[in-house]
């Protein structure tokens, strides 16, 4: 049944449609088409734009991951070396997370801004946990 109208649709109305299509003659028949003709072109050629993309696909170049970018892109880049002192006395809660992968919209607080980095990067890094000892 399935075979059967994908038979039909390649042996009759698909030869049909591309009949039906206002094909010009010549390359200088494209600038003389009205604009219903361009309409009904536009389904043609967007498969055709599909199929040519889809056949370049693997000769494109692929998109590289970040393994030798800088780690800090944003914060305090006028201080030669960032550094953040807590004193663990002054930890409100329990346990306190920090930021290790400085892509933390919160730092030095831990956002898990981590899990996206990690991801696109291949890294491993995660947050710095600090917890209290409870006596």
């Amino acid at each position: 049944m399935v075979l059967e109208s994908i038979a039909k649709i390649i042996k009759i109305q698909l030869p049909a449609y591309l009949k039906k299509l206002p094909l010009p003659e010549t390359i200088g028949g494209f600038a003389r088409l009205t604009v219903s003709e361009w309409l009904r072109l536009l389904p043609l050629l967007g498969i055709l734009a599909l199929l040519g993309y889809l056949t370049i696909r693997p000769f494109l170049p692929k998109k590289k991951k970040q393994k030798d970018s800088l780690i800090n892109l944003k914060i305090q880049k006028e201080n030669p070396k960032v550094v953040n002192e807590i004193d663990i006395e002054d930890l409100k809660s329990a346990s306190a997370c920090y930021c290790r992968c400085w892509r933390s919209k919160t730092f030095p607080v831990c956002d898990k801004s981590h899990i996206k980095h990690n991801m696109l990067t291949g890294d491993n890094v995660g947050p710095l946990i600090l917890k209290k000892k409870i006596l």
